[in-house]
């Protein structure tokens, strides 16, 4: 059994851009969700047998982290017509028949490391994938059990793979991006202090609740925060049984749906897939 695990708010961002490639800044009313939609039936369609997958959304943009610091990513800047398909995603997704976790005060990285948590701890599960490049999500990367899949390069990485692109294992990516910071989220890092010099402060010391006091200094309060922000929750209760995330095939909503969008391809082609 392998459990897919898909970002669908990156997928939605990748999807609604690339399509602007082909489209001459027109957007489609659903474009990016249509994308997004072939992406996981793909998966499902090059599954032998049972899929099992779960799909994780930010249904709003802020979460807990927001009053941590004020530099963190908000919903600021980000397209009204990119905006208006977050909802429908969640909902043509559940039409098709799957899981889909709508987050509020947590993220869609939360939810993705939570599901991973939950169905590692499953012994039928043999390999659970997580679909998303998003370097927060290699910190949930176990062995060869857990791994990541950047789906539009083609990459698959393991714990081994992990330690090779960022200098340390999976566990330490949470101290590694607080010592770095992340753009992407809105925290700067510790000034002065690279990727080199973090990965082999972690290397030596293990993680910043470990370092020697003059290491850090003043910085150690604000890095242990930044390390806050970067730590995924693992605890939110998706599910009880991995059973729940078999995908069955389409709801009788999801013809409608695909009329609605203009993909009626869609529709055949899960169709087929169901049967």
């Amino acid at each position: 059994m392998i459990v897919h695990l898909i970002d669908g708010t990156y997928e939605l961002f990748r999807h609604f851009y690339g399509l602007r490639r082909f489209t001459k800044g027109k957007d489609r009313p659903y474009g990016g969700v249509v994308g997004v939609l072939q992406t996981v039936l793909q998966i499902i369609e090059n599954e032998n047998g049972d899929t099992y997958l779960g799909v994780a959304t930010d249904h709003v943009i802020e979460s807990f982290r927001n009053p941590l610091w004020p530099g963190y990513k908000t919903g600021v800047g980000i397209e009204r017509a990119l905006f208006s398909q977050f909802h429908p995603l969640e909902e043509a997704l559940a039409a098709m028949g799957v899981v889909v976790w709508p987050m509020i005060e947590l993220e869609a990285d939360d939810a993705l490391a939570s599901a991973a948590h939950l169905a590692s701890k499953d012994k039928k599960v043999e390999r659970v994938a997580i679909w998303t490049p998003d370097k927060d999500l290699a910190q949930c990367v176990r062995g060869t059990r857990v791994v990541q899949i950047d789906g539009r390069r083609k990459i698959v990485r393991d714990a081994a793979a992990v330690r090779e692109k960022f200098g340390v294992d999976p566990p330490l990516i949470p101290d590694l991006l607080a010592l770095v910071g992340d753009a992407a989220d809105g925290y700067p890092g510790i000034p002065g202090i690279g990727a080199r010099t973090a990965a082999t402060l972690l290397n030596r010391y293990g993680p910043i609740e470990s370092f020697p006091s003059n290491v850090l200094g003043e910085q150690r309060k604000l890095a242990l925060l930044f390390k806050k922000l970067a730590t995924l929750r693992t605890e939110a209760p998706l599910f009880k049984k991995v059973e729940t995330l078999r995908w069955r095939g389409p709801t009788p909503a999801f013809a409608a749906w695909t009329e609605r969008m203009e993909a009626p391809r869609l529709f055949e082609r899960c169709e087929k897939a169901a049967r």
